[in-house]
């Protein structure tokens, strides 16, 4: 092996890079990054353990791409010098007049298009040939070794500065120097990339200028860093045996999204709109994204400068209302649909999306199809309002579709909601749900600590509905937060009525506040109106589409509305994703014992943790699984046998696991009576026949007496003991 010549690193040459320091070597082919639109390359399917080191440290490190839920396959560092196009010519189907937006340069009578020439429809020129050479030197600094690629404005080429080391860096031209327009877009190029620094942002180190051959006029060349790897649209590019592309994998995209996502929330805190998101424009390097191609980046508030988009992810209101926040996040969107499932995006599909029926990834997961339908809703006011919420809630949905794919929980804490008030439905299961229980159960929402009253509200520490309204009564504050927090305390006592007005006032305050929606459907639920409650609680997860809280209203919804299949879905699914949400774990086991699924109902209660405060609750449930509502002929031993190797393995008090004792022995005397004949093996002491099982009961029974607090209660045991004693001469 060969060591890294670099100072103070002892690691070995593997592959072209050091196994310590991540580097290729000094004066090596390797550059330390790569270009932002390249050709060909492929991506390492190597764990990130195999590559030890980092760029910057020297210590083996893990980037936050896939934010510590999933791992994304590595993009390597390539040699600049392959990713230098060979023939570069812009494809005729994508040659259009930069002023009118006209098929020009196109082909006819089997010659081919003209690179450069004039548009027939308005006169404007076009120019589609590069405009540097290898060997050029622009500026006297910048010395180019050929062309990487075209984007919207003009053509990418690697060169390197002469100044600076050598370093790589990427000089972006314009497509036609005689477009006002495209030169005014350049300018604006150079302005904002200046003022911008983000680590998932392309730096810009320079603006140049250099002579046209053909025109001798001086073009603008933007400087800017060389960025390794592949862009997102290359990285999509496999095709299937049908020679159709083969969607990216659901977490590997949200992945892509959440790591950029901060870079497009940066842009927007400094008043700049990306305007033109897509997969073309990400670029992955090892493990980091970087945002490219900021031409179309505007101000907020700039009604005048030309709109740059591409069809199939621009939002459709922006040719008459002009860039938005939500416009930028529409195009976040719709680079996720574009990535995960193939659909006619710039046709039948260009402002709306296919549904679950057409598209099975939709169907499988139903809160990425929810995040997808409210990021590209038509409706800007539904939209995602920032970045930063975006980001919020496809992170739980990425928790969720990861957890749906290996089986392997990712927990993640909550900041629109609060843990379950109780955990519903686990000591009396599996008995049916009562609507009205599940008011003080469930999540309710945090409270805004925006909001003027919020310090107040945290200072009433009583639970008692009574004692805060009492509490509150007196204060002069009346936000949205006090009107929500006395609107629960009403329903929880009943007073819907006085619930009511006051959502009707936040409702008027906020109209797209999901609040509103969640407190009526806990009001619904007291109303043990279950149906009213569930549209409720759905219209809520259709905006915050990865939080777990909705999904569990719903499913105890959909359960107190005998909805079990449906109800059972959304248990799992939270359950699944988060084992902190324990009612989901009962809920699942009830819905699939009434689906008549014991087997699975078992399997629920047996994945509640050791370590859980319920787990010996789960435990007993389980048992009550074997043993309740069953047909005797049908019972099996083995089952039998399994419920009471569970019940004599936990710890109980004497009372209890006598009574627990006598639903098992009930179950099997009832079987043994209905004509099933033993193995010979025994349970809880007895063998499995009617007067073994009923001497077996006889002893549970005595035992319930000597412990019963009452001679009343004693009698009644004692009789019960009497009545199940097999008959005997003596």
């Amino acid at each position: 092996m060969t060591a890294c010549t670099r100072a103070g690193c002892a690691g070995t040459l593997q592959d072209g890079f050091c196994d310590e320091c991540g580097l290729a070597p000094v004066g090596g082919a390797h550059g330390p990054v790569s270009t932002p639109v390249t050709a060909g390359g492929p991506v390492s399917t190597r764990s990130t353990a195999s590559r030890r080191g980092s760029t910057r440290s020297g210590r083996s490190r893990r980037g936050r791409l896939g934010a510590g839920l999933i791992e994304v396959p590595v993009v390597p560092y390539r040699d600049p010098a392959t990713a230098v196009l060979a023939n570069p010519e812009v494809a005729e189907h994508r040659r259009f007049c930069g002023n009118c937006e006209a098929p020009v340069g196109r082909g006819r009578d089997g010659k081919p298009g003209r690179t450069e020439g004039f548009c027939t429809k308005c006169g404007s020129t076009y120019s589609f040939s590069p405009k540097l050479a290898k060997g050029d030197v622009v500026a006297g600094q910048y010395e180019v070794l050929g062309c990487l690629a075209h984007g919207g404005l003009g053509w990418l080429y690697l060169a390197q500065d002469r100044n600076v080391n050598g370093r790589w860096v990427v000089l972006k031209g314009l497509l036609d120097t005689g477009d006002a327009e495209a030169m005014a877009a350049a300018v604006a190029e150079r302005r904002f990339l200046a003022e911008v620094e983000h680590p998932n942002i392309v730096k810009i180190y320079n603006f140049v200028e250099h002579p046209d051959p053909r025109t001798g006029s001086l073009v603008g060349y933007i400087v800017m860093e060389y960025v390794g790897g592949q862009s997102l649209k290359q990285l999509r590019s496999e095709r299937d045996e049908r020679g159709r592309l083969r969607p990216m994998p659901v977490g590997q995209a949200i992945a892509y999204a959440i790591e950029v996502l901060p870079a497009l929330g940066y842009l927007h805190g400094q008043g700049l709109l990306y305007c033109d998101f897509k997969p073309d424009n990400v670029i992955q390097s090892e493990e980091q994204l970087k945002l490219i191609d900021l031409g179309a980046v505007r101000r907020i508030d700039d009604e005048d400068s030309a709109v740059y988009k591409t069809d199939g992810y621009c939002a459709p209101e922006l040719s008459e209302q002009g860039p938005s926040i939500d416009a930028d996040l529409y195009t976040v969107g719709r680079t996720l649909a574009v990535l995960t499932f193939n659909f006619d995006y710039v046709g039948a599909h260009r402002d709306s999306l296919p549904g679950p029926a057409d598209v099975p990834v939709l169907a499988r997961h139903d809160s990425f199809h929810r995040f997808l339908v409210r990021a590209t809703d038509r409706e800007p006011d539904r939209r995602f309002v920032s970045a930063e919420e975006m980001g919020e809630q496809l992170t739980g949905v990425l928790r969720e579709v990861m957890a749906a794919e290996d089986g392997v929980p990712r927990p993640g804490f909550s900041t629109l909601f609060t843990p379950e008030r109780r955990v519903f439905g686990a000591h009396d299961w599996p008995s049916l749900l009562n609507p009205a229980e599940l008011v003080t159960a469930l999540p309710v929402p945090q409270v805004d600590t925006g909001d003027p009253a919020a310090g107040l509200l945290a200072t009433v520490a009583t639970d008692d509905p009574a004692g805060l309204l009492a509490a509150l009564s007196g204060a002069r504050l009346s936000t949205v937060e006090v009107k929500l927090r006395i609107a629960r305390a009403h329903i929880e006592l009943g007073d819907l009525a006085s619930a009511e007005a006051l959502l009707v006032e936040v409702h008027g305050e906020d109209e797209w506040d999901w609040r509103v929606d969640w407190y009526r459907g806990l009001a619904a639920l007291a109303a043990s109106d279950p149906a009213e409650a569930y549209a409720r609680f759905n219209a809520v997860y259709d905006v915050v589409p990865g939080e777990a809280a909705p999904k569990l209203a719903m499913a105890a919804a959909l359960e107190c509305r005998g909805d079990y299949v449906t109800a059972g879905r959304y248990y799992e699914t939270v359950w699944r994703t988060d084992h902190s949400h324990l009612s989901a774990a009962f809920g699942l086991a009830r819905t699939r014992l009434r689906s008549a699924d014991r087997a699975g109902a078992i399997e629920a209660l047996d994945s509640v943790p050791a370590s859980s405060s319920h787990h010996l609750v789960a435990q007993l449930a389980a048992i009550r699984a074997c043993t309740c509502d069953r047909v005797p002929a049908e019972v099996v031993e083995d089952e039998l046998i399994a419920a009471a190797n569970r019940l004599e393995a936990v710890e109980l008090d004497a009372e209890r696991r006598a009574l627990v004792s006598v639903e098992v022995l009930t179950c099997a005397r009832d079987r043994a009576v209905a004509g099933a004949v033993g193995s010979g093996r025994t349970l809880l002491g007895a063998a499995l026949t009617e007067p073994d099982l009923s001497r077996g009961l006889e002893r549970c029974y005595r035992e319930l007496a000597r412990l019963a607090p009452t001679k009343s209660q004693r009698i009644a045991l004692v009789d019960q003991a009497n009545a199940v004693r097999p008959l005997t001469w003596v």
